[in-house]
């Protein structure tokens, strides 16, 4: 890789990471009280899927170890907002799934983050996010098949 093309990777890097943190900053602070953004990320998933996963399967989704996602639903199953099965075939395996309340908990949390994301989105423009939105989704697959 060239200089200038180090530099220019060097950069885009520590945008990327100034805009994570930043983003994971303010998106705690508006929060429902308790909630991570772990456990939004995991409801948010679990609520499109409309599907049983297996805690592998989210680990794997989330890029964690399977001991951080077990921490992450362990809360999640605590507060009553997930269901954990045992796998009927397997006992070995687990299943998760949305629990009612925690469809309601996502949508609380869907609702504080909606003012937030609104600002960010009329600050920069839909044409702008529409425009960057495939060159991020490249840097993801070429990050996670690294």
């Amino acid at each position: 890789m060239s200089e200038p093309d180090n530099a220019l990777a060097i950069a885009l890097l520590a945008e990327i990471f100034m805009v994570d943190q930043m983003a994971r900053s303010r998106i705690g602070r508006v929060l429902p009280k308790g909630m991570e953004l772990s456990h939004f990320s995991v409801l948010n998933h679990l609520a499109h899927g409309n599907a049983e996963r297996s805690p592998a399967q989210l680990a794997q989704t989330f890029h964690v170890t399977r001991g951080a996602m077990t921490n992450t639903l362990g809360k999640l199953e605590w507060a009553g907002h997930v269901h954990i099965r045992p796998d009927w075939d397997d006992a070995r395996r687990k299943f998760v799934s949305i629990s009612p309340a925690g469809r309601v908990a996502r949508d609380a949390a869907l609702a504080a983050l909606a003012p937030v994301i609104a600002e960010v989105l009329e600050a920069i423009g839909s044409e702008q996010v529409r425009a960057i939105l495939p060159t991020l989704r490249d840097i993801r697959t070429q990050l996670d098949e690294g």
